[in-house]
């Protein structure tokens, strides 16, 4: 193939590009419309039948399960905690904690509570910033940390789903009896997490109050990720726990620093900046009312997960496939019984006896979901597509292989030749690239894992190379969460300030450039003392 079919393939992301910040399009809107143009590239340019196009695509919406239905019962249950008046309970509690400490209180907040939201299906950037505007942090600093607070920890977002997308990718990409497990890319995506964890601590002590928050915030910062890196090592040394990482270290994180605050006399909660009408609503409406869906979550999901009998039988054995769709007949396992947003729609099922809604704040709750929820699953789902599309263009059914070779190898054969054996340099930049555009990790791995892990291949490196060039690619998107327009907007609309978010991607984007830097280096450090 040719360097006209490099810059072809190339075409579709630019126009995503272009629609993202030339046009200021949503990103459903740029999807779609980068799905249309990757489509016809593929259809007149390689040789690929209408037929393959329509099945990718749908084999990507089914793909994008993990991630499109996570989001569409999170943001269920966060519409039914905010009409059943749980969420105003929430933000009372959260205004009380650490407010005499601001180092260790963003670090409970924004890195501890943030991930576990994030880690059982929240949304750190819709939920936090009206607590941060709350607790009186400017717009500009109630923006920027959700955004950047759990950021080292995307990997393991909404109950492991970016992990959990990238060994079902890896898997097709090995093929039958070389598969690799969840503990083995684990306990390579691990040793990023207390690297990436204390340096994002340091931005967000520098976003919050610069060199006097750096001062004043140090040590509890080199705690925080110290902390995850320690939980996050034992998480994945087993294949149950792996899912896990992101609730146990958000959990941890948040018990350590309490334990900070009492070792040095300050207290953990503070009622004195609660005004009486907050008060008056504490005493009313029990916190473990309004805490019983995520509660029951967490109880469900510890129980699918750590014995390993039920793991083994959900995830390994129960695969629920879909067949007949995909273009070269492999089938595709949905794992519908162990995904996350089986549960998640579960536990706000299972709580509604606990907490007795009206049938006016049901009715309510689903009004607003199905306001809100529609776009952003979708705008989750299209980048699968595109991703499979990509993977599969030249590919013929009837000769049951590639007629021609596919954009992604064609943009994994240049990469190697390009870059050559400094590609590990350069991956967590490619990520970054795909994050902005795509504003999910999981989203990144499903358009650029393949063609990261055929570049690897093309480069001669064993198996465990392929893991840490493709853990640098998952990282470099997770840290362009704080630069991505879709979260940031998100972040701004949650406290009536869209347009606030322009002001925060600016020195965001020097903060992601810097983390990327360090992580790319952390890759060729991590493969020279693998030898690779």
């Amino acid at each position: 193939m040719t360097l006209w079919h490099l810059l072809l393939t190339l075409l579709p992301i630019v126009v995503i590009l272009c629609m993202l910040i030339g046009f200021r399009k949503a990103a459903d809107i740029s999807g779609i419309i980068g799905w249309a143009v990757i489509s016809l590239v593929a259809l007149l340019f390689f040789e690929t039948s209408l037929g393959v196009i329509v099945r990718s695509t749908l084999a990507g919406l089914i793909r994008s399960f993990s991630v499109s239905l996570i989001v569409a019962t999170s943001l269920l249950q966060m519409a039914f905690l905010e009409k059943t008046g749980a969420l105003k309970r929430i933000i009372i509690l959260i205004k009380t904690i650490a407010s005499d400490n601001r180092a260790v209180q963003i670090m409970m907040i924004n890195i501890g509570f943030g991930t576990l939201m994030v880690a059982v299906g929240a949304t750190p950037v819709s939920l936090l910033p009206p607590i941060l505007i709350a607790m009186g942090y400017s717009t500009y600093v109630a923006i920027a940390l959700p955004a950047i607070g759990y950021d080292s920890l995307c990997t393991y977002a909404l109950l492991g789903a970016p992990i959990v997308v990238f060994v079902d990718i890896a898997n097709s990409f090995l093929g039958k009896g070389n598969e690799i497990s969840l503990h083995q890319a684990g306990m390579i995506f691990f040793m990023f997490l207390p690297v990436v964890s204390t340096l994002i601590g340091f931005c967000m002590l520098w976003i919050a109050g610069k060199w006097q928050a750096l001062k004043e915030g140090w040590l509890p910062c080199l705690i925080t990720g110290a902390v995850i890196g320690i939980v996050s090592y034992f998480t994945n040394k087993f294949d149950n726990f792996v899912v896990l990482t992101g609730v146990l270290c958000g959990i941890a994180v948040i018990i350590v620093m309490a334990l900070y605050l009492l070792a040095t006399g300050r207290k953990i909660i503070d009622k004195s900046k609660l005004s009486a009408e907050e008060l008056e609503y504490e005493k009313k409406y029990p916190l473990w009312k309004a805490l019983m869906p995520w509660m029951l979550l967490v109880a469900l999901i510890l129980a699918l997960n750590v014995p390993k009998d039920v793991f083994n039988y959900l995830y390994r054995t129960l695969k629920l496939p879909v067949t007949g769709l995909c273009a070269d007949g492999k089938p595709l396992d949905t794992r519908a019984l162990w995904q996350a947003y089986t549960w998640i729609f579960a536990s706000v099922v299972l709580a509604i006896p606990f907490m007795r809604p009206t049938a006016g704040q049901i009715k309510d709750s689903l009004a607003v979901w199905l306001k809100r929820a529609p776009r952003p699953v979708f705008a989750a789902a299209i980048f699968f597509a595109i991703g499979e599309v990509m993977n599969m263009s030249g590919y013929s059914m009837a000769a049951k292989q590639f007629a021609v070779p596919s954009m992604v190898k064609i943009l994994a054969d240049y990469s190697a030749q390009f870059f050559q054996h400094s590609y590990g340099g350069v991956v967590a930049f490619i990520g970054l690239f795909g994050g902005f555009i795509t504003g999910s990790e999981a989203s990144t791995i499903a358009m650029f894992a393949k063609y990261t892990l055929t570049t690897a291949k093309n480069l001669h490196m064993p198996l465990a190379g392929l893991i840490i060039i493709t853990a640098g690619l998952a990282f470099g998107g997770g840290l362009a969460s704080v630069i991505s327009p879709a979260k940031l907007q998100n972040a701004a609309a949650s406290i009536d300030k869209i347009g606030e978010e322009n002001k925060v991607i600016r020195i965001a984007f020097v903060f992601s450039l810097l983390l990327t830097i360090v992580t790319s280096a952390f890759v060729v450090i991590v493969l020279k003392v693998k030898g690779i």
